[in-house]
């Protein structure tokens, strides 16, 4: 068995994207100057860099089971009860594509948060060059634990004055998997949407992620739109299919696109899988469910 065959399927779309090439991209040394991830390969020279004029941003500490756990917020200044949406990163720990986003979500009038779950490993994510030397970490945390992370970060966005009555949550990659548990977790959650996340679990990891989404389609508690590649090397499109089945047969308020040639991570600007158009097609996507289902205004 090949060491890639082993990886789980959302890291698996990662490193089999695309093809690598040096034109176009940032140094290793400017790419981590500007916040990126070191484990996440080579970034762009071109990525999407969003201002903070008309937003407050920063960083805090969410008190959780186990210490503080620091989070990044953007939302719009002077804004009061701004709808709260949950921002959750990919394996590669809260850098500078993260933040970003929550930046451009604050932009459409959102107090958005990214929380850093996996704090509680001591070291910082970013800065881990190699990806067997993350994914202990990150493949070591529990379901539960993380749910409760999520709901402990909402508590604090109310206390800092969001609205939790349009609460939305938003994942890549790994975090679009937690978009999926979090969706059948959280009852007064009131839209996901799931980017390329992972939908059938490792085998051998019960004891910690107890239920894979697809298992949860039936306790999915709130409208969730899901995007995905057709060509993403690790989320085959029978997997996509068989979700989109179950949620169907659940009668559950749940949509998923699939663009045909589009990789894992083609939404992440930073690396060589993205695809500009698709990208944009799919935020256009994410902003109209978040509308749709009471979530933006």
């Amino acid at each position: 068995m090949s060491a890639l065959s082993e990886l789980p399927s959302d890291v698996l779309g990662l490193v089999r994207s695309v093809p690598l090439s040096r034109r176009g991209f940032m140094t290793a040394s400017a790419a981590s100057a500007a916040g990126y991830a070191l484990c996440a390969g080579e970034v762009r020279a071109d990525v999407i860099t969003t201002d903070t004029t008309g937003l407050e941003t920063g960083e805090a500490k969410v008190t959780v089971s186990g210490g503080e756990m620091p989070v990044y917020f953007a939302k719009p200044a002077n804004a009061a009860n701004a709808p709260v949406i949950l921002v959750c990163m990919e394996i590669f720990g809260l850098h500078e594509y993260i933040r970003d986003v929550t930046r451009r979500l604050a932009k459409l009038g959102a107090f958005a948060v990214a929380p850093d779950y996996y704090f509680r490993a001591g070291t910082d994510l970013t800065k881990i060059t190699e990806v067997p030397k993350l994914l202990p970490i990150v493949n070591a945390k529990p379901d539960q634990e993380l749910l409760a992370d999520l709901d402990a970060t909402v508590a604090w966005a109310k206390a800092e004055g969001g609205d939790t009555g349009r609460l939305g949550i938003v994942g890549f990659c790994r975090g679009g998997r937690t978009v999926w548990i979090y969706a059948a977790h959280n009852a007064e959650l009131k839209a996901g949407v799931a980017y390329y996340g992972s939908l059938v679990d490792p085998e051998g990891q019960k004891a910690i992620l107890p239920k894979s989404p697809l298992e949860l389609a039936p306790e999915v508690k709130a409208p969730v739109l899901g995007l995905y590649g057709g060509a993403d090397q690790g989320i085959p499109v029978s997997q996509v299919e068989a979700m989109q089945s179950a949620l169907k047969a659940a009668g559950k308020t749940a949509e998923i696109k699939v663009y045909p040639d589009a990789p894992h991570a083609f939404h992440a600007d930073y690396r060589p899988s993205y695809r500009e158009e698709v990208a944009k097609q799919a935020w256009q996507e994410m902003e109209t469910w978040f509308k749709t289902h009471g979530v933006l205004g």
